[in-house]
């Protein structure tokens, strides 16, 4: 049984990970009328993921004798400057969710709840993933700089992007 804390807590974790479905989803339309077929195409994928992401913590509350609360979602941002300002803001919003996991890992240690600390396992490990990539493609992005044909390079390897078991 989850006690308040913890059962807030994750409820907020869950509201954090549709906002981050949001926010790829978002950049997914911003990529589109860009003509970043490959960039939305990760961003598209990348948003699946977050919304798998809501529905494990989903599942958790309820197996735990919790009850989801759902909240209100915010709008997220629909512009950027560059494909580079929006992978930025990515990784910065990957940091952001991994703040939020240790915030929850360290409540979790607080409270003594086991169960929940085996849980959140998977999601740091995820986010030191999540990070790594989003980071890995901000480089890219400023080694190719305003080069045409190395943005279209990259657009397509993110075009290739696929959903992997591994993924969600």
């Amino acid at each position: 049984m989850l006690n308040e804390k913890i059962e807030k807590a994750l409820n907020d974790q869950i509201n954090e990970e549709l906002y981050s479905y949001y926010i790829y989803l978002s950049m997914g339309a911003y990529f589109n009328a860009e003509s970043f077929d490959g960039f939305a195409n990760w961003m598209e994928l990348q948003a699946q993921e977050e919304q798998e992401h809501a529905m494990r913590l989903f599942r958790y509350v309820n197996d735990r004798g919790g009850r989801v609360k759902l909240q209100a979602i915010e709008e997220p941002k629909t512009d950027w400057n560059s494909p580079l300002d929006a992978f930025e803001d990515a990784f910065d919003h990957e940091q952001y969710i991994t703040g939020k996991i240790n915030d929850l890992v360290d409540l979790a240690e607080e409270e003594n709840d086991k169960a929940t600390l085996q849980m959140l396992d998977w999601f740091i490990e995820e986010q030191v993933e999540e990070e790594a990539t989003t980071e890995a493609i901000v480089d890219k992005l400023n080694m190719v700089g305003s080069s045409g044909s190395g943005m279209l390079a990259l657009d397509r390897e993110l075009g290739s992007r696929q959903v992997t078991d591994e993924e969600g």
